[in-house]
């Protein structure tokens, strides 16, 4: 029987982190967890695409390379001058719509981006542990209305949901031709997140606060639509447990895992803005846009079984609970209150609520 997992503050003290997509939303909020656990964090992306951005207000702390993915010679000097013991790879052209706009070069920051990431592993003499994250558009989805596994035929129809399919391929190909006897690698496919902090293009929130802003209510193209939505902090969670357990118990640790809500927690597109409008009295509301658009899946679903068996973990936020504590970090925002602080307590509180759960 394998030992008890080290407590998360022991485990990643001092622990040598290169984290890609460090200044996106997900990977600015992975920053600021990973250095209140006290790990020594190099991160690797591109500046923020958007003027607000969470990384401006959290990013101090963290050691920061600027750079293209797709810059392979750049992302090896960074990997090798910060000789890490743990890669976590977020970097990504994560959005379904820019993906139909411009496919090649979602594939080649994707699939081209992640091979760069994978050889450049290869060349990393202390290194332990590297999560990929992709995304639950990994599967073949003929919209049958079930929640996919781990071992469901991957697909995807756009560029990006196919992009991320094949940066699973990659890894596997990698892990299988290179690391067979080196340090483990597993793929993560999470939920849509949401939370405080997000001002991306082309997302739902982000959305809503912009029509909020404007008086007027969100374009909804698809309102009917389901989607795993969660608290951006609830994946998180789950990469760094599986970061731990790649270390500590490699021989058990899942090579690919679900980390989603529970069944009953899902909602529409629709049912999402109207109960993230009620905490700004109504607003904004949506109107659905009768516009042609390219299509979407009716409904994607995850199966967090594996992760629950594996590596005991589960959500620990409802979607009532994830709406309030999103819109309460935009209206302290709003208010002018001191956002790192702020977003230091809510991983704190989640921390602890985790572990009042599990």
């Amino acid at each position: 029987m394998a030992p008890p997992p080290t407590k998360p503050a022991e485990f990643w003290r001092k622990r040598r982190v290169l984290l890609t997509g460090h200044t996106g939303f997900k990977g600015a909020w992975l920053s600021l967890w990973l250095r209140q656990l006290g790990a020594e964090v190099t991160g690797y992306a591109l500046a923020p695409p958007t003027a607000l951005n969470l990384w401006r207000i959290v990013g101090a702390g963290t050691h920061s390379v600027l750079g293209d993915i797709r810059d392979a010679t750049l992302l090896r000097d960074t990997m090798r001058q910060a000789d890490p013991q743990i890669v976590i790879h977020m970097a990504a052209q994560s959005l379904v719509r820019e993906s139909y706009r411009d496919p090649l070069g979602t594939y080649a920051t994707n699939v081209l981006g992640t091979a760069h990431v994978l050889q450049s592993c290869r060349q990393l003499p202390l290194l332990q542990a590297v999560v990929i994250v992709t995304s639950d558009k990994v599967y073949e989805n003929p919209d049958q209305d079930r929640a996919f596994e781990e071992g469901d035929p991957l697909g995807g129809e756009d560029p990006y949901s196919s992009s991320k399919a094949c940066v699973e391929l990659v890894t596997s190909s990698f892990r299988e031709s290179f690391f067979r006897d080196g340090p483990p690698i597993a793929t993560a496919r999470a939920g849509n997140v949401i939370g405080g902090g997000d001002w991306s293009v082309e997302r739902l929130i982000p959305d809503c606060l912009r029509a909020l802003l404007s008086w007027q209510p969100v374009s909804l193209r698809y309102p009917e639509a389901v989607r795993p939505w969660q608290h951006v902090l609830e994946p998180l969670s789950g990469y760094l447990e599986l970061a731990q357990a790649l270390v500590e118990d490699p021989e058990r640790a899942p090579r690919a895992v679900n980390f989603g809500p529970a069944a009953h927690e899902e909602r529409t597109v629709g049912e999402l803005v109207d109960a993230f409008s009620s905490h700004f009295d109504g607003r904004p509301g949506w109107t659905r846009d009768a516009s042609e658009h390219p299509p979407e899946a009716r409904a994607l679903r995850l199966s967090s079984r594996l992760a629950e068996r594996a590596l005991s973990w589960r959500a620990s936020l409802d979607i009532a609970e994830s709406l309030s504590w999103t819109a309460d970090w935009y209206k302290s925002y709003m208010a002018g209150a001191n956002m790192l602080e702020y977003s230091q307590e809510q991983i704190t509180r989640y921390r602890q609520l985790a572990g009042a759960r599990s």
